[in-house]
C-alpha cells in the first residue's frame, strides 16, 4: 500500500505543479492584456486632451471675435460712423467745408 500512496503523492504533486504553472501563465497573460489596454487608454487620453485644447482655443477665438462684432455693432450706431460712411461712400460734406484731393486720387 505504501507504493500506492507514493504514486498518489507523486501524481498529486505533479498535478499541483502543473496547476500552479498554468495559474502563473494565466496571471501573466492577464497582466499583459491589462498593460496593453492601459497604454492604449493613455494614448487616447492624450489625443482627447489635445483635441480639447484645440477646441478651447477655437472657443476663445470665437468669443473674442464675438466681442469685436458687438463693439463694431455699437460703433455703427454712433454719429461718427454715419458721418464717415456719408463722406467715404456718398461723398457728402458739411456746408461751407472745403475738400482737398491729391492729384493721384483723380487719376
Amino acid at each position: 500500500m505504501s507504493s500506492k500512496r507514493a504514486r498518489y503523492k507523486r501524481g498529486s504533486s505533479l498535478q499541483n505543479r502543473v496547476g500552479i504553472a498554468l495559474s502563473i501563465v494565466v496571471v501573466f497573460l492577464l497582466l499583459g492584456v491589462v498593460s496593453v489596454k492601459s497604454i492604449s487608454l493613455v494614448q487616447k487620453e492624450k489625443e482627447y486632451q489635445s483635441k480639447e485644447d484645440a477646441l478651447q482655443l477655437q472657443i476663445d477665438s470665437e468669443l473674442e471675435r464675438s466681442d469685436e462684432i458687438a463693439e463694431y455693432e455699437k460703433y455703427t450706431q454712433t454719429r461718427k460712423y454715419i458721418e464717415e460712411v456719408a463722406r467715404q461712400k456718398l461723398g457728402l460734406v458739411y456746408p461751407g467745408e472745403i475738400i482737398f484731393k491729391d492729384e493721384d486720387q483723380g487719376k
